[in-house]
């Protein structure tokens, strides 16, 4: 049974920090690309950061870019996202997502059910 299990969300106020987790089960961890995502109440879910399989290749937002740090510890099949000096307009629920391009052409996606993240004073 696939899970992604994400953890770490909360309450913080303007100019803090929170690290997010993501663990996986059910399918082979290290040969997925993974990904952060949000959405925000009104808005589209959009991409926070993604890192390759072997984390060779690492993407953020521009919104994000210098902030949040996105890695991965294959070893415990755990993706992380480390955000510093949070903005208001960071409050979202988080997912993770991972994805896999198959050898035979097609892409193998998996999400977790999101951890909220409320930036406030």
């Amino acid at each position: 049974q696939v899970q992604l299990v994400e953890s770490g969300g909360g309450l913080v106020q303007p100019g803090g920090s929170l690290r997010l987790s993501c663990t996986a089960s059910g399918f082979t961890f290290s040969a997925y690309g993974m990904s952060w995502y949000r959405q925000a109440p009104g808005k589209e879910r959009e991409s926070v950061a993604t890192i390759s399989s072997a984390a060779t290749s690492i993407n953020y937002a521009d919104s994000v870019k210098g902030r949040f740090t996105i890695s991965r510890d294959n070893a415990f099949n755990t993706v992380f996202l480390q955000m510093n000096s949070l903005k208001s307009e960071d409050t979202a629920l988080y997912y993770c997502k991972a994805d896999w391009k198959t050898p035979w052409g097609t892409t193998r996606v998996y999400w977790g059910q999101g951890t909220q993240v409320t930036v406030s004073s």
